[in-house]
């Protein structure tokens, strides 16, 4: 294949999330920038608070600028200038072309921006966000996406929300899926797979959940569904991974009021490296959320051969396909018997798990950041593609 057409232009896109390690958002950031690097675009990082920053290489080697703010302060910074104060172009020298990865762009007058519009969660749930994050958002989201030149957005689902609810040109949208990185696989060695094993104290047989701790992942509803099909796999575990979020006290006095206590793990946030192990680990991986903009979590767990049940609404079919078995996230019946069938049969599980590792490798972050330099190439040009 040959090299793409060179960038007439110098890229910043914002690394925030990734720099301080929070999941989803950070996940896509970090990922996109490694591929975009490795394709040898010319992109720099902007960090809206240097200190701290978790970047590890190669993203750590690359320029990077930095407003020196916590989020809140950066946010207000943002937000004031749009709503009459003075544009933030002296953040940014030398910079062409800015990638709002954060839901947060910035006011310049001196170059353009793409704006990465991830999900609409907020307007579809606003009772699972805090007032201000909520606020923050319905505010400032809309006046973001006319300020840009460009909106990616990662399914189709988004991009039919993005067209609803804020009226989008369908010509502005660009709907670039994310991808699966190489290093999950269920080509992995055993005897990592049991160090991941013993250092989380996972049970031997384990249905295991990754993401944030926070309402819309609706992990009462597995919590429900584990309680029932453990009278009949009393050997079977859950296994939650992921920080807490926000919002999350319900969750863990469901935890406590169920009596599951001792058969729950929770882990807090696993580090990337360690997350393929945990998948290869599991016996089946579920995904009850109410709502994603795309899904990361079961496209990983697909990819290391692990049979998934997720929740059938938003964006998550798009991912899942038909490699999985897809639920009313609140159809307790339901899951238990997918679980459950899923527990019982090798045949099933072996099944479900080939057609994951089938699905997943449709989805590919270099095929990601091509497209995305794609985007870049047009808005720096003027032209469409």
């Amino acid at each position: 294949m040959p090299p793409p057409a060179p960038i007439p232009g110098s890229i910043c896109i914002d690394l925030s999330s990734a720099a301080h390690q929070r999941a989803g958002m950070g996940r896509y950031q970090a990922s996109l920038a490694e591929a975009l690097l490795s394709l040898g675009a010319p992109v720099s990082a902007f960090v809206h608070d240097i200190k701290g920053s978790q970047l590890t290489a190669p993203l750590s080697d690359m320029p990077t600028l930095s407003a020196g703010l916590p989020l809140r302060r950066w946010r207000l910074r943002a937000a004031i200038s749009y709503l009459g104060g003075p544009s933030m172009d002296r953040a940014f020298p030398e910079v062409d072309l800015f990638h709002a990865t954060d839901h947060l762009l910035p006011r310049l007058t001196h170059a353009r921006s793409v704006f990465t519009l991830h999900d609409t969660a907020y307007l579809h749930f606003p009772e699972y966000y805090l007032p201000r994050n909520r606020h923050f958002l319905r505010i400032m989201v809309p006046r973001f996406l006319r300020g840009a030149e460009r909106v990616i957005v990662v399914s189709e689902h988004t991009r039919s929300d993005a067209i609803r609810f804020y009226g989008l040109d369908p010509e502005r949208i660009d709907v670039i899926p994310e991808g699966v990185d190489a290093r999950f696989s269920r080509d992995m060695d055993e005897g990592t797979i049991s160090a991941v094993r013993r250092k989380y104290r996972a049970p031997e047989r384990f249905i295991l959940h990754v993401g944030t701790i926070q309402p819309r992942k609706n992990l009462t509803t597995l919590l429900d569904a584990f309680a029932i099909v453990r009278a009949s796999h009393p050997d079977v575990g859950l296994v939650i991974a992921g920080a807490k979020g926000w919002l999350y006290e319900g969750f863990f006095d469901r935890l406590r009021r169920s009596g599951l206590e001792e058969h729950v793990t929770l882990t807090g946030q696993v580090p990337d490296e360690d997350l393929p192990g945990l998948y290869r680990s599991a016996e089946v991986f579920a995904y009850p959320s109410v709502y994603e903009g795309f899904g990361l979590p079961p496209l990983e767990a697909m990819a290391c051969g692990v049979p998934v049940v997720c929740s059938n609404a938003s964006s998550l079919p798009e991912v899942v396909g038909d490699a999985g078995t897809l639920l009313d996230p609140l159809d307790v019946g339901g899951w238990v018997r997918a679980l459950d069938a899923l527990l019982r049969d090798p045949v099933l599980r072996a099944g479900s798990a080939a057609r994951g590792v089938a699905r997943a490798s449709q989805f590919s972050w270099d095929r990601a950041a091509e497209r995305t330099l794609e985007v870049y190439r047009s808005v720096l040009t003027g032209t469409r593609d």
